[in-house]
């Protein structure tokens, strides 16, 4: 067989072992979603289990230690945060329906107010087309909310299960980097191990800078929209830390809920110009201060592929492949520089 035919062969059968793990993973989501936390947890408290290794620590030894500073913050976490975030959820869930009417009502009133100025039919139908369109994405965002409060005793279950995960990942990070090495072909053994370690090192780096951006996105969309009194600031502070997750279309997404609460408040447009210029100062400070300080290098992906990723493990693992989308994206780039400096061929016995 030639080396051109037997390469093709190779490259059907990695898409289709990539496909059935893609079609896997889909069938079974909330055990992929389970994975996926534990691994961005383990990927996150590696770094300092190395640290304390270090300094004389041994990994089982470090491991515990790490345990025991984050269940002294967990206790502080649960007691305080967490119960001031459920008082504001369950005042959250009773008043969604009377947003949702307020907005329907400002819809009839828009209606009866263009309809004197533009009385043609074609105008009338537009207008309904509108409103009812209106309507369909109140109701099905009030049924998100719904289906999001119904799912959150499966993420608790994530929590409960994802520590012990986390754990023996840590534990036997060594061992498992063993058993993988040996499944590697001895002949591209070195060049594969440096392509693992260039991953390594993009998947590592956006993680943990990802968790910072989002966090001071989070805290100062919070802040901004506190000091506009705009209700739920710090719900729709969260909801735009974890925008900010998305490229390019993330800070369009981040100010819709926003705009919406201040707009139902105040009912003015000079708040909706007050939401949008702050959202603009902190998404220009992410931009061009925060991810220069915080991303050591520009992963360079383009903007097309980006987006396509984002969307099709979005579709497939919801919130876990939105934040591992551009993670994958860089390692299919580095693969694919390597296939280009020609560090595959010839990989047939001579």
């Amino acid at each position: 067989m030639s080396s051109s035919a037997s390469a093709t062969n190779r490259a059907v059968l990695i898409l289709l072992l990539g496909a059935a793990l893609f079609a896997a993973g889909h069938a079974l989501r909330h055990t992929t979603s389970c994975f996926l936390l534990s691994f961005v947890i383990a990927y996150l408290l590696d770094p300092l289990v190395l640290q304390l290794e270090k300094r004389g620590i041994s990994r089982s030894k470090g491991i515990l230690v790490l345990y025991l500073a984050l269940s002294v913050f967990a206790v502080f976490f649960f007691s305080y945060f967490v119960p001031f975030i459920l008082m504001r959820w369950q005042a959250l869930i009773p008043s969604i329906p009377l947003y949702l009417q307020k907005a329907r009502d400002l819809g009839s009133g828009l209606e009866a107010q263009i309809q004197p100025y533009y009385g043609a039919e074609e105008w009338s139908w537009a207008v309904d087309q509108a409103v009812e369109g209106l309507n369909k994405l109140f109701s099905n965002l009030g049924t998100g909310v719904y289906n999001a409060a119904a799912s959150l005793i499966f993420n608790i279950f994530n929590l409960v299960l994802s520590p012990i995960l986390v754990f023996f990942m840590l534990f036997y990070k060594a061992q498992i980097k063993k058993t993988v090495t040996s499944w590697l072909p001895w002949r591209r053994r070195e060049v594969l191990l440096e392509i693992g370690h260039e991953v390594n090192e993009s998947i590592g780096g956006y993680l943990r800078g990802q968790l910072i951006v989002s966090f001071i996105v989070a805290l100062f969309s919070s802040v901004a929209l506190f000091i506009l009194d705009v209700d739920y600031a710090l719900f729709n502070g969260i909801f735009a830390g974890l925008a900010s997750i998305l490229p390019f279309i993330g800070v369009i997404i981040a100010t819709i809920p926003a705009l919406f609460f201040a707009y139902l408040k105040f009912q003015n447009g000079l708040i909706l110009v007050k939401v949008v210029i702050a959202f603009a100062a902190i998404y220009f400070l992410e931009g061009y201060l925060v991810k220069p300080l915080v991303f050591k290098r520009s992963m360079n992906l383009n903007p097309l592929l980006t987006i396509i990723m984002v969307m099709a493990l979005g579709e497939l693992f919801g919130f876990w492949g939105i934040l591992l989308a551009i993670p994958v994206a860089a390692a299919a780039k580095i693969v694919s520089v390597s296939i280009e400096r020609g560090d595959f061929r010839e990989w047939e016995e001579p």
